[in-house]
């Protein structure tokens, strides 16, 4: 259902569970992905799966989920045909999809409008590495068009997710300024650093101070580094904490591929929420399944409260 709360209140009182990937899920439904523009084409062309993910997610335990806009752009539509009106309807569509699939139980549930990097529009793994060699100014102007219409389908909070550079952690936050929404900000992380190699401290300083981020975290990355980012996020901002690795797997841009093995072990859950995680969840390879035990082990703390 709409929740009763806003997006801070339920995040003073609780952890809440993310939804996991949405392209895996979208592919375990038989959707073919292998379109430039990923799970976003099917705003158009299968709007019904992307809905079906999404429920697939709140059966399993999913109290926030993080819309198909990942790689939803002008840019990216523009090259399917789509004139800047069409495009901001499919923009849109994002919003409403989740929320129809959000009011279909009696539970409270979040809608976050995913907002991806650069990178992805580019759809050739620069979201892995960041320096795109844009200015900062730049990339503000890439990213404001967009946020405006994702706000302005009324989320509850804005995804600033898959960053892998500072500096455009920080064209954002400055793209976002004034929507209305509050945002999280959650970095892509190798090594203890960002992707682009910068320290990651400073990377999320970039959000302290700022009323409008309600959490900073880290997603895309492996599941072994999530605890040390979540601690340094809450000692460097002061804010609660966004975790939602991959499942472990490493992505193979060349090949277009994942390879390894799973090694999300929702177990760790408990430890991510101990140290100031309040949204925690899963991103690529991270199915239903994964997701729903997750909420099991997190069910056990007691209270949600984070005393227990």
């Amino acid at each position: 259902m709409r929740p009763g709360r806003t997006f801070a209140e339920a995040l003073g009182a609780e952890v809440l569970v993310l939804d996991g990937g949405l392209s895996n899920q979208l592919e375990a439904q038989g959707c073919d992905l292998s379109d430039a523009l990923w799970s976003a084409r099917l705003l158009a062309d299968g709007p019904e799966q992307i809905e079906a993910a999404h429920a697939a997610y709140v059966r399993a335990g999913a109290r926030v989920l993080i819309t198909s806009s990942y790689q939803a752009t002008f840019e990216g539509f523009a090259r399917r045909g789509a004139g800047r009106e069409e495009a901001a309807g499919l923009l849109a569509r994002s919003v409403e999809l989740a929320r129809s699939a959000a009011e279909a139980v009696k539970e409270e549930v979040w809608v976050a409008a995913s907002v991806g990097p650069y990178g992805a529009m580019l759809a050739d793994g620069s979201e892995y590495r960041g320096r795109y060699g844009l200015s900062v100014g730049a990339l503000e102007g890439f990213h404001r068009p967009r946020i405006e219409v994702l706000a302005g389908a009324a989320p509850d909070v804005l995804a600033l997710e898959t960053v892998p550079d500072a500096e455009e952690a920080g064209a954002l936050l400055r793209a976002a300024a004034g929507c209305g929404v509050p945002v999280w900000l959650s970095y892509t992380v190798e090594g203890g650093r960002t992707r682009a190699g910068q320290d990651l401290a400073e990377a999320f300083a970039v959000a302290a101070g700022n009323e409008q981020v309600v959490a900073v975290g880290v997603n895309c990355c492996d599941p072994a580094e999530a605890g040390d980012a979540v601690e340094l996020a809450v000692a460097v901002t002061g804010k609660p904490a966004v975790v939602y690795p991959n499942s472990g797997e490493q992505w193979d841009a060349r090949a277009r591929g994942w390879r390894g093995d799973m090694a999300f072990d929702p177990a760790r859950a408990l430890a991510w929420a101990g140290a100031g995680a309040r949204l925690v969840g899963g991103c690529c390879r991270v199915g239903p399944a994964t997701i729903e035990a997750l909420a099991e082990t997190l069910a056990t703390r007691g209270g949600g409260d984070g005393t227990g």
